[in-house]
């Protein structure tokens, strides 16, 4: 098969694209279209025909243009994957009037088409900051872009299921670069060079990985890109399979040129289905471009990829595991050594890499190893998406240098702290958990850290994968540390003992914490226990599931002493230890006495009432029903 010639069809993308008249790019990753993205999508075509508007409509499909169609006349509505401001979702960029539009919704297609004949734009749908109040109408313009360095998210515009655009923003340059002027060898030098570690959380170097492999000869060898991606909160992975596949399989392109792959698996989440499909459909557009396949570039080399669906466990995500659930055994670890280096899949010399660690690859051949590390910090060189979420203004997908500090990430890039009712002026900075339920507490102390690999773990936490989640001083930290705990304990797949045993026992503890039945002595076991934890057990999964119980009782103890010698939850989040009590601006009105489900509530008419804490369920129905604020929580 022929291959596409990358420079004419970039050029035909690119005039056919710069001669429309406009270009419409509505936000299609999953949150968006779970908000109406497609139903924005047919409307606003619908307002563009009416206003006798050519309308190119691509969301769903890739169709090819009309030949008749007159460009200038032109309005081009297309999609593309996260766009990052999920906050502020759906999405929809004028790309060449440079409009951002957010928390669009399908009545609002009237006014857009309206506004794009008149060249205008509607103020009402762009984005305010929420601390300096100005309207910001481009996304340069608007803080939580222009605080970002995008790499891995530059092309975060495209159309993720065109190959053509893919190649017009010099895609697929890179593998032929490989394929057809560098040696194995040269390859692996260059990501050693880099300085790229692997972003799912290990930190190990991509090129010492690729180096390892390539030795290990086999007629088939196997280049395998972990998309497992099961931390709760984290969605960095599934938005680049979703927003640019072809990245990762180019990529994987060049992992197999340097370890002189054959085969190569993308293994994706169960639940992550549009991120299936579009990397699906790139496969399938990538060979019929002759791209994959066989003799890559005229190299005589081939490289073949599958998509595979996981087995939906989080402890897939460790390698040798996913290699199992890939074979179709139980997704379960297995001693090191033999590393996949050496005997991987079906016994084979494998390397495995995650999703943002590959599509990033292209990037560090196409501009040089020293352009990649001119970013970020010495050893931990380039950039690192993170899914920020929790009590910030703004949340999303963003992408930062390496040595970035959370005071930047916090303030710049998400708009500051806010708090339970997402006022900006009430909220005060508690902590950071990061590195998802593996990673470990920052406090607001260790605001000014640099966010790196080596930073991060003298500090007792890691970078992980990529999750930011964000708490306010509402949030009970032992509390945190139990939700973590519980996500990793019914992710565990039973088969070591420190792993399945000792974490149940920890969440018993942290139970018993959070309802009473604590002491003192309960905070030493807990940190013994999960001490040992993370020195016996069989992989990563154990080895770093008790982070963030030690991570917060270091730099959070008085609360746990709290909750163990003064029976309280200073947050007033643990139920059982939440107190209601009742203060000197109750006028008597026995409203609460009235809704209070077990008559605890004492008191006459126009005087002061008391509870009996002894009695007291501890449901609220006093708290919600008080208009006074004479009932607070403690």
């Amino acid at each position: 098969m022929t291959t596409i010639n990358l420079e004419s069809t970039a050029k035909e993308f690119d005039a056919v694209n710069g001669a429309l008249k406009e270009r419409i790019v509505l936000c299609a990753g999953t949150g968006c279209v779970a908000q109406g993205a497609l139903k924005i999508r047919d409307a606003i075509a619908a307002k563009i025909e009416e206003a006798g508007i050519n309308a190119e409509i691509v969301l769903e499909k890739q169709e090819s243009a009309k030949s008749d169609m007159d460009p200038a006349n032109t309005v081009y509505v297309s999609k593309s994957g996260c766009q990052g401001f999920c906050q502020m979702g759906p999405l929809v960029r004028v790309e060449n009037a440079d409009i951002l539009y957010v928390k669009v919704t399908e009545d609002d297609a009237t006014d857009i088409v309206d506004a794009l004949v008149k060249g205008e734009a509607v103020d009402r749908l762009l984005y305010v900051d929420p601390n300096t109040k100005e309207v910001q109408k481009g996304q340069d313009d608007v803080k939580f872009y222009a605080a970002q360095q995008r790499i891995v998210l530059r092309n975060s515009l495209i159309d993720p299921e065109d190959i053509n655009e893919y190649i017009a923003k010099d895609g697929y340059k890179a593998a032929r670069k490989v394929f057809t002027e560098m040696t194995s060898e040269e390859v692996c030098e260059d990501m050693l060079a880099s300085g790229l570690r692997g972003r799912g959380g290990g930190g190990f170097p991509t090129g010492l990985k690729w180096k390892f492999t390539l030795p290990y000869k086999n007629e088939t060898k196997y280049v395998i890109c972990n998309g497992d991606e099961g931390d709760p909160g984290a969605f960095m992975d599934r938005s680049v399979m979703e927003g640019n596949p072809h990245s990762v399989i180019e990529g994987m392109m060049i992992a197999a040129k340097a370890i002189e792959g054959t085969e190569g698996y993308v293994y994706v989440r169960a639940e992550y289905p549009l991120a299936v499909k579009r990397m699906e459909k790139a496969v399938e557009d990538a060979v019929a471009a002759g791209i994959l396949g066989d003799n890559i570039f005229g190299s005589g080399k081939s490289f073949t990829i599958t998509v595979m669906e996981g087995a939906g466990a989080f402890v897939c995500g460790e390698e040798t595991a996913l290699i199992a659930s890939i074979e179709g055994k139980r997704g379960e670890p297995v001693p090191k050594p033999p590393f996949p280096a050496e005997k991987g899949l079906w016994g084979k010399p494998t390397t495995i890499n995650n999703v943002e660690t590959l599509s990033v690859v292209p990037y560090i051949i196409l501009n040089g190893p020293e352009s990649f590390k001119s970013v970020g910090t010495e050893s931990s060189p380039g950039t690192k998406t993170f899914a920020l979420t929790g009590h910030v203004a703004n949340t999303g997908l963003i992408e930062v240098p390496f040595g970035s500090t959370l005071r930047e990430i916090v303030y710049n890039i998400g708009g500051g702290i806010i708090d339970n009712d997402n006022n900006l002026t009430g909220g005060e900075f508690k902590a950071v958990q990061i590195g998802g339920p593996s990673g470990g507490c920052l406090t607001a102390e260790m605001a000014d850290i640099p966010l790196d690999f080596d930073s991060l773990k003298e500090v007792g936490a890691m970078v992980g994968s990529g999750g930011l989640v964000v708490m306010n001083d509402t949030t009970c930290m032992v509390d945190v540390a139990k939700f973590f705990l519980s996500f990793t304990l019914h992710e565990s797949c039973g088969k070591c003992t420190p792993c399945r045993i000792g974490n149940k026992r920890l969440h018993e503890m942290l139970t018993d914490i959070t309802e009473g039945r604590g002491t003192l002595e309960t905070l030493d076991k807990l940190e013994d226990l999960a001490h040992n934890i993370k020195k016996t057990s069989l992989c990563g999964l154990g080895q770093t599931s008790p982070n963030p119980v030690l991570s917060t009782l270091k730099y959070f103890r008085e609360e746990y002493e709290a909750h163990v010698v003064d029976g309280t939850c200073p947050a007033g989040v643990c139920e059982k230890l939440t107190k209601y009590v009742i203060n000197d601006a109750c006028i008597g009105c026995t409203l609460c006495a009235r809704k209070c489900p077990v008559d605890c509530i004492d008191g006459a008419k126009k005087e002061k009432h008391t509870i009996r804490q002894d009695e007291c369920i501890k449901c609220g129905a006093c708290f919600d029903a008080c208009n006074f604020n004479a009932i607070y929580k403690m």
